[in-house]
């Protein structure tokens, strides 16, 4: 494990956060305001003291691969929860053997002939339940990681973090790099089949699919969908209603975030 990295270490990474700067377009972002800036400030020192455990994704959440999936299973697996990295398990699910970025399945030619998932792993990063948070940022800073399997005192997985989990933290939510059109709340991804952000509003949803989900008790796509499910679901978990068929895409321990939403005949 590594040192515990100092205050002054810690609060420099969020330090371009209230700078400003130009981006590849030269388009200057803004400064955050005064109020953002205290709110930032409040989220940077209570994950401070925070431990690995607190935030990370149990692992009954988490959406992986097997190391024996062919082509078809691993696409099946991306379409239906729509990340940028899977850790791929043994036979037993019991223990990760690598990271499969996304990226590298469409870098590469490959087909159902020539598929080997092992010639695309990357090596997995195991890190204890119980490391600081603030360390474990300044660990993925230094070896340039996003994902990272998390062990029990044990030494049985215990569930899954990312940079984005923990930045999220601080910053609020993050969209996952897969998302290309981050700003969309309705996704077409083909004539039938849409990700939806689970965020918006009831009244937008029925005047896009042409509905009446008849909810007046909640505002947002996501409130409609945890009613429905009478309880928090994981990646993967649908339902029907009006011919459609939610599917939820994204979500950790505490929220939905995506829903892909399917017309049915």
């Amino acid at each position: 494990m590594s040192e515990e990295p100092s205050q002054k270490s810690f609060l420099s990474f969020f330090s371009n956060l209230f700078s400003k700067e130009k981006n590849n377009s030269n388009k200057t972002i803004e400064t955050p305001d005064d109020e953002q800036i205290e709110e930032l400030i409040q989220n940077v020192l209570k994950i401070k003291d925070a431990i690995v455990r607190e935030i990370m994704i149990p692992k009954v959440n988490i959406s992986y691969i097997n190391e024996d999936s062919d082509m078809q299973e691993v696409y099946k697996t991306i379409q239906d929860t729509r990340h940028s990295r899977y850790p791929v398990f043994d036979k037993t699910s019991e223990k990760a053997v690598g990271v499969l970025h996304v990226k590298d399945l469409i870098d590469e030619e490959i087909n159902d002939k020539n598929f080997k998932i092992k010639d695309l792993l990357r090596e997995v990063k195991y890190v204890p339940e119980t490391q600081s948070v603030t360390s474990l940022l300044e660990d993925f800073k230094k070896d340039r990681a996003h994902l990272a399997m998390v062990l029990d005192e044990y030494g049985m997985l215990a569930g899954l973090i990312t940079i984005e989990d923990i930045l999220e933290e601080i910053v609020g939510e993050i969209e996952d790099e897969f998302y290309e059109e981050k700003t969309d709340e309705i996704i077409k991804i083909n004539q039938d089949e849409f990700i939806v952000s689970a965020t918006l509003d009831i009244e937008k949803f029925e005047e896009f699919f042409e509905i009446n989900l008849n909810s007046e008790e909640v505002e947002s796509i996501g409130g409609f969908a945890l009613k429905k499910f009478g309880h928090l679901p994981k990646v993967g978990e649908s339902f029907e209603d009006y011919d459609l068929r939610f599917t939820v895409t994204s979500a950790d321990q505490r929220k939905i975030k995506k829903i892909t939403v399917r017309k049915i005949d």
